[in-house]
């Protein structure tokens, strides 16, 4: 097997998720023969630093022996065993995980495969809420103005993309959108908190209007990131929360890409001080493994569903709801964050970062350099359409897997980086940009 063998059959019988196919007519794919640590080597050798986590799902680095080990142990014992009518320990000692790193706030766990369905879990949970605390009315969502949940017709609703909303416009059910508390908005002598709470008094006066029919409010917490890496201050998140109590409104935090350490701390809402009515995890949870995604809510939402009726139970399920493979992944990343300190290593991980990112963020092709946990972005300075392919390329070229959204350029690399992954990582950037420039 080689590149291109590989790359010619993947042409003729694979359909690739968020792309234009008739583009790798100029633009090869990357036959990837294996990952190590943070690399992605191809069937020549080549090796590129993966440092946007394939599609930030890759925390502690491809092929961790520590993940892997608990993989083959689990598949010795069970492999899947459906959660109808039966339960297991690892989804068991999950939920009872995750639960406690809420401080027990959020105390009951629905399982799903991926981010978009964990959005459809947590929607519907919260419609169906609604209606079993006998006001149907309440049946509509609301989100921020560029936000991104998914790409099934439910997540669909409540995203603000318009690339990913209106060819499938016709099908969906929208939600309406009130102003992104986005840092950037701030105007001259303000700060991002300022603009978070410009933000919030715009959500104030929509819910004023309409909390009658408004089921929940989902936000991203901190950082909205298919829309170009949106950093706001955790203060709009403090506001929404008393907000949503005021108005009676659900709070639904989605977190499959912020969550997991990626913001600075475990879940992006601790550091607003805040539990959300509704929690969704996906991508990170199981190290970037096997799929796998989760709604956590409360004692609350949990007990308007418990019923002798089956019309008042939950009714959603996925045929492999609580995985045991993919929970004994999740529970084995969890474990490498409490043995290895990572929420504090990652500090200083971000710290030298930032450090050796000083030249690049003074750049004057880079405006908007920022930062968050472990999530970094910068706009290119171009109104080049096409920046992001050639950009991508560029980098690519340098050993360097970077995909700008439109101009924006961002970094959420694994956790497992050294020095000299961080001095290619701002180095190849440099360099890509000094190519796309020319």
């Amino acid at each position: 097997m080689n590149n291109d063998s590989l790359l010619r059959r993947s042409l003729d019988a694979v359909w690739h998720p968020c792309t234009q196919m008739k583009v790798h007519e100029t633009l090869p794919l990357v036959p990837i023969r294996s990952g190590e640590g943070p690399w992605l080597i191809d069937f020549e050798g080549r090796r590129y630093l993966d440092a946007i986590s394939s599609w930030w799902v890759n925390l502690f680095g491809h092929a961790n022996p520590r993940i892997n080990a608990a993989l083959r142990d689990q598949l010795e014992r069970l492999d899947h065993v459906m959660l109808a009518g039966f339960t297991h320990e690892p989804v068991v000692a999950l939920s009872e995980k995750l639960s406690a790193l809420t401080g027990h706030a959020l105390g009951h766990c629905f399982y799903a495969s991926d981010g978009a369905s964990a959005v459809e879990i947590a929607l519907k949970m919260s419609f169906h809420f609604w209606r079993n605390s006998g006001r149907p009315g309440k049946n509509r969502f609301l989100s921020l103005a560029g936000s991104y949940h998914g790409e099934t017709l439910g997540a669909l609703a409540v995203t603000d993309v318009a690339l990913f909303r209106d060819a499938y416009a016709p099908l969906l059910r929208a939600g309406d959108t009130v102003p992104s508390p986005d840092g950037r908005q701030a105007g001259p002598g303000q700060t991002p908190r300022d603009a978070a709470a410009a933000a919030a008094v715009a959500l104030e006066a929509y819910l004023a209007e309409h909390h009658a029919e408004i089921a929940a409010f989902i936000v991203e917490p901190l950082v909205q990131c298919a829309t170009g890496m949106a950093m706001h201050d955790p203060e709009y998140l403090r506001r929404a929360r008393a907000l949503c109590d005021h108005y009676d409104v659900h709070l639904i935090a989605d977190e499959i890409a912020v969550g997991c350490g990626r913001s600075g701390t475990f879940f992006a809402h601790e550091q607003a001080g805040i539990a959300p009515d509704f929690l969704c995890l996906s991508k990170g949870i199981s190290g970037g493994t096997l799929p796998l995604s989760v709604v956590m809510t409360t004692d609350a939402v949990y007990a308007a569903f418990y019923d002798d009726s089956t019309a008042r139970g939950f009714l959603h399920s996925h045929s492999y709801t609580g995985n045991p493979l993919a929970c004994r992944a999740a529970l084995a990343t969890l474990a490498i964050f409490e043995e290895d300190g990572v929420i504090e290593a990652n500090r200083r991980l971000a710290a030298q970062l930032n450090e050796r990112a000083k030249a690049l963020a003074a750049d004057p092709r880079v405006r908007d350099f920022r930062n968050t946990g472990m999530i970094w972005a910068f706009d290119a300075a171009t109104d080049d359409p096409l920046f992001a392919r050639r950009f991508h390329q560029a980098a690519m070229e340098r050993g360097l897997l970077l995909r700008p959204l439109g101009n924006t350029v961002y970094f959420m690399p694994p956790y497992v980086i050294g020095g000299a992954e961080i001095e290619l990582l701002v180095g190849g950037t440099q360099a890509a940009l000094d190519a796309v420039f020319q």
